[in-house]
């Protein structure tokens, strides 16, 4: 997992006590929207971080491919 990923989950946590503490309906409903965002990017982050894996891993095996084994 990305730290990216493990930021954008902190700031959702963090977003989310917020919300919690406020007195406010207006500054709790932002800080639900700012937690479902963070959330999102967390989300892409993971799906990147799992893309590029398997890209990588693709790339490898194609290139084993072409090398001979001795």
């Amino acid at each position: 997992m990305s730290t990216s990923a493990d930021f954008y989950r902190t700031r959702a946590d963090e977003a989310r006590a917020e919300a919690d503490a406020a007195g406010l309906a207006n500054v709790r409903d932002r800080c639900l929207r700012a937690a479902a965002a963070w959330d999102v990017m967390a989300a892409r982050a993971v799906r990147s971080d799992r893309l590029r894996a398997e890209e990588e891993k693709r790339k490898a095996a194609a290139q084993a491919a072409l090398v001979p084994v001795d």
